[in-house]
């Protein structure tokens, strides 16, 4: 029972941290463009991410609690998968503290394998592969979506490039896809944290996203404030046209991987989808000292993942049998 309690502790710990981490990657354009005041904005991330990680997260879950050790027909230690969730958790405060947006699925994935690896499991490695090719297309498909969309809103809405001005209907579009981005987080990003719960046996798919989603949105409203005001005010130089196309981008990437049962990166879609519209006015809107400090953060955290995880694992493993 301790490890059970434990387990779930440390998943709803890491749904808490998670909300914090991807309040910039939802409503961070929203906000960027005063299109929405800040506890609306936190407001809205907690409600709709609890929703898409409750009704939505289904086949992600599969994916995470199944399709990376194989434990549809076997389940994993009660203590191995709280060392997954628990260096999973920590790494993505750590980031949250310092500021920088990066991946927590490519964090929680390559610590899946290190405790694999430590503990002997059975790593389907061709999951992991689709995974990775997902990753790498992700951000470049945004890049050249967001550059494409912003394009097309300059020439059917001229008066959203520029100055953003008082609140009008494309704030109110802008604050419409921001929700959208937010339940897509739900739905993508709830697993990472409770997958486990399928690895385990312990809960189903149902349950799990609930549990996900309350703690993402404990998190969003508790810690949310400063990844959402450095996604939205240090990245890129953003006018409603920009906005508009990077958000919208990233919640149509997002789900579509969604849709087929994959999860990619929440700030890797938004950060690529920006950049596109950044080249869309001009290489100097981007702040590339910035995105090249995140681009270190992405890969620091999956590295940084697998080895703590494996080290923990065989540490741990040496005086509890995992």
């Amino acid at each position: 029972m301790a490890a059970q309690v434990l387990l779930v502790a440390v998943a709803v710990a890491f749904a808490w941290s998670m909300g914090a981490h991807y309040t910039g990657a939802t409503m961070g354009m929203p906000y960027a463009t005063r299109s929405i005041k800040l506890w609306p904005a936190l407001g809205t991330i907690a409600l709709l991410a609890l929703i898409g990680a409750t009704f939505a997260s289904h086949k992600v879950e599969r994916t995470v609690g199944h399709g990376i050790l194989g434990t549809s027909t076997i389940s994993i230690s009660l203590g191995a998968a709280s060392i997954i969730i628990a260096v999973a958790f920590a790494l993505t405060t750590l980031f949250n503290y310092l500021r920088i947006p990066t991946s927590t699925i490519q964090i929680l994935v390559f610590c899946v394998i290190g405790v694999g690896l430590a503990v002997h499991l059975s790593i389907q490695w061709h999951t992991i592969l689709r995974l990775v090719v997902i990753w790498a297309l992700a951000p470049v498909v945004a890049v050249g979506l967001g550059f494409g969309f912003t394009r097309i809103i300059d020439l059917l809405a001229p008066g959203t490039k520029g100055t953003i001005g008082a609140f009008g209907p494309w704030h109110a579009v802008l604050v419409v896809v921001g929700a959208g981005a937010s339940f897509a987080m739900g739905a993508n990003d709830v697993s990472n944290a409770t997958g486990a719960f399928l690895m385990t046996h312990l809960f189903d798919v149902f349950v799990a996203g609930l549990i996900g989603g309350i703690g993402l949105s404990i998190g969003a409203l508790t810690w949310g404030k400063p990844l959402l005001e450095r996604v939205a005010f240090d990245i890129v130089k953003m006018d409603l046209a920009m906005a508009s196309a990077a958000q919208f981008v990233q919640a149509l990437v997002v789900l579509t991987a969604v849709a087929f049962g994959y999860f990619t990166s929440m700030n890797q879609a938004l950060v690529g989808a920006m950049a596109g519209t950044g080249l869309a006015r001009g290489r100097d809107t981007v702040q590339w000292p910035v995105v090249r400090g995140i681009l270190k953060g992405w890969a620091f955290g999956p590295a940084s993942g697998l080895a703590i995880a494996y080290v923990a694992a065989r540490l741990i493993g040496l005086v509890v049998h995992l």
